[in-house]
């Protein structure tokens, strides 16, 4: 069963929503995050990544950078001002990009769950990313930005949602810069109790994207389960803060790759790449089905297709594009034997298209770029059901949530 709990949201008064709501801290760097946030003393970035009002020497891991946090979200709920509603809810955060509309649940959900693996994950996490969200949630006893979980579709729960948009006024509803349109509502008693039943016939939830976000929560429940003598397990750091879509509703776009240096010259790497792929001129730089490839290099889009001599894998990962692409030309002709680590590769999130492809390698900063056909959300739950780990970054979701409209307290 999986369990989805009301809360009591810490959140932004409907006329300065727009200013609080942010993009989420971990799309954006530094620099990018200040000129977001810059001439907006209300921006929620100022929350999420405080070191942005700090000096530019100042190590963002810091223990200043997560008391200015606390510090910059006491005085957001002064000035916006924040409220925390004053009973729990279910609330509804509907995204609609360029005519898409996805509609979630945003509640709460148990951390003892997606220990057990009833809520399923598919990434690894790095240790410092998590010390960071754990450190953040741990001093501003806050988690100040939704996991986004996705699960197979249920009737029931999809009828409610229906009846509650079309029923209930919004709390929120604005287009952000990006021109994305955000709308939330508060889910009425009677609609809750059914979804709350509903849920418990639900066998599994998936992460889709955050789980850097819900790994923290776990730590920060467990620090903070130590330091808590007269612990329950029913305290709100025993549940991490989502939104839950439809499966089928989401879309995935692709995450794609930009490589550096061939180290060898242009020739000698085509005749490489056409050991395992057929390789012909194209005028198309996005494939248009799976197992198909797009280059971009010296001016030029190429297709490549698997010849004979890609073998089907042995597990559900080992058949992914990205795997693929992976093992049969990415290591063995350009020496990438770990992406994760690796200085010689970037990853570029399908929103910014094969133009920014294009551009790195014209502009020289990059000898060579693939473009990949998207990870289906099938894909992304097999990987989950078989417990197998989907290789560096896969997926790339889009519209994102927005930081700073609901918050957890705990």
């Amino acid at each position: 069963m999986a369990l989805i709990r009301p809360f009591k949201s810490l959140r932004p008064h409907e006329k300065v929503a727009h200013l609080v709501a942010s993009v989420p801290y971990d799309v954006v760097n530094r620099e990018e995050a200040a000129e977001l946030a810059k001439g907006n003393p209300l921006s929620f970035l100022r929350v999420t990544r405080a070191e942005i009002e700090m000096p530019s020497d100042i190590d963002v891991y810091s223990s200043e950078v997560y008391a200015k946090a606390k510090e910059n979200l006491e005085r957001l709920k002064n000035e916006a001002p924040l409220a925390q509603d004053e009973r729990p809810h279910i609330y509804l955060y509907r995204l609609i990009r360029e005519g898409n509309s996805q509609i979630g649940l945003a509640a709460t959900f148990s951390v003892d769950e997606y220990e057990q693996d009833i809520i399923k994950k598919h990434e690894k996490t790095r240790k410092v990313k998590e010390d960071d969200r754990t450190n953040h949630i741990v001093t501003t006893r806050a988690q100040t930005g939704p996991v986004f979980l996705t699960y197979k579709g249920v009737d029931v729960i999809n009828d409610a949602v229906n009846q509650i948009i079309q029923n209930e006024k919004p709390v929120y509803d604005f287009k952000a810069a990006d021109g994305v349109r955000h709308t939330v509502w508060i889910a009425p008693d009677n609609k809750v109790d059914i979804i709350v039943e509903a849920m418990k016939k639900v066998d599994s939830l998936y992460i889709a994207d955050g789980h850097h976000r819900a790994a923290s929560a776990a730590r920060a429940r467990k620090t903070m389960m130590e330091n808590n003598p007269a612990h329950t397990g029913n305290e709100d750091y025993n549940f991490f803060l989502a939104v839950l879509f439809p499966a089928e509703q989401l879309k995935i776009m692709p995450y794609n790759r930009a490589v550096h240096k061939l180290n060898m010259p242009e020739s000698e790497f085509l005749e490489k790449v056409k050991i395992n792929f057929e390789v012909e001129e194209t005028d198309n730089p996005a494939p248009q089905a799976k197992r198909n490839y797009c280059m971009y290099l010296s001016g030029k889009w190429y297709s490549l297709k698997p010849n004979a001599n890609v073998k089907p894998g042995n597990t559900v990962g080992d058949n992914l594009d990205v795997s693929i692409l992976q093992n049969y030309l990415l290591h063995p002709v350009l020496g990438i034997e770990d992406p994760r680590t690796d200085t010689n590769i970037d990853f570029i999130g399908g929103i910014r298209g094969t133009e920014e492809l294009v551009r790195l390698v014209d502009s020289g900063k990059a000898e060579v770029a693939f473009s990949l056909y998207p990870v289906s959300i099938d894909d992304l739950i097999n990987i989950s059901d078989a417990g197998e780990i989907m290789p560096p970054k896969s997926t790339w979701f889009e519209p994102k949530l927005r930081d700073g409209l609901l918050v957890h307290l705990i």
